[in-house]
């Protein structure tokens, strides 16, 4: 088993210390996961590319920006041009997907899209040889500190065999509720990267991969 990447997850930071947060993520993780949220697509609002782009400078890892917002094919732009480094959105959010995911490529990012709990893996089958992450939400997008829902993990193991099936080279991440007692069962189903918000930020996730 290869050793996963942890993606802390900027929205369970300190918003009045970003700062100390990035000093964090620098000294443990691969890259740093950035929620966007709309209050339309999810009921929550929390920070937009002027905030991104202030941080950038904080810090070199990878931004990884999870759009959360209804038409994300208006706004991928103008991320690229605060400092994502990937734009992942989710396939509930837009109609014309294979279009998004050449506009980010277009812009010199990296291409990732999200699936909610209750939508099927299959519903990608047609996008995932032109992705270069797919983003498996493990709770209901919009607020943090939710507990895992068991029954999304096996989503990882199917994405996993389609990918060693068809030969696609995707990276696999794994966002809510990952703690002490779920991470082992994420990174066994096969996740390449793990998004962990309050277990990171308040201390209790060991990492010892």
């Amino acid at each position: 088993m290869k050793k996963p990447l942890l993606s802390p997850s900027l929205l369970s930071a300190d918003f009045a210390n970003l700062a100390s947060a990035l000093a964090l993520a620098e000294e443990k993780a691969g890259l740093v996961h950035i929620d966007v949220m709309d209050g339309h697509f999810v009921p929550q609002i929390s920070y937009g590319q002027p905030v991104i782009q202030s941080i950038r400078r904080l810090t070199t890892l990878p931004f990884d920006v999870h759009l959360m917002v209804e038409k994300p094919e208006l706004m991928v732009e103008s991320f690229a041009k605060a400092g994502a480094d990937w734009i992942t959105f989710h396939y509930e959010a837009s109609v014309h997907i294979h279009r998004l995911v050449q506009q980010i490529h277009a812009l010199g990012k990296k291409a990732g899209i999200s699936i909610v709990p209750s939508t099927p893996v299959h519903v990608l089958d047609e996008i995932l040889s032109d992705v270069d992450l797919v983003l498996v939400m493990t709770v209901n997008p919009g607020f943090g500190g939710q507990a895992l829902i068991p029954s999304c993990v096996n989503k990882i193991s199917q994405f996993a065999d389609i990918r060693k099936e068809k030969g696609y080279d995707f990276l696999i991440s794994v966002d809510g509720g990952v703690n002490d007692k779920t991470l082992d069962s994420v990174v066994k189903a096969g996740a390449d990267i793990v998004v962990s918000g309050s277990a990171f930020f308040n201390g209790s996730l060991k990492w010892e991969f």
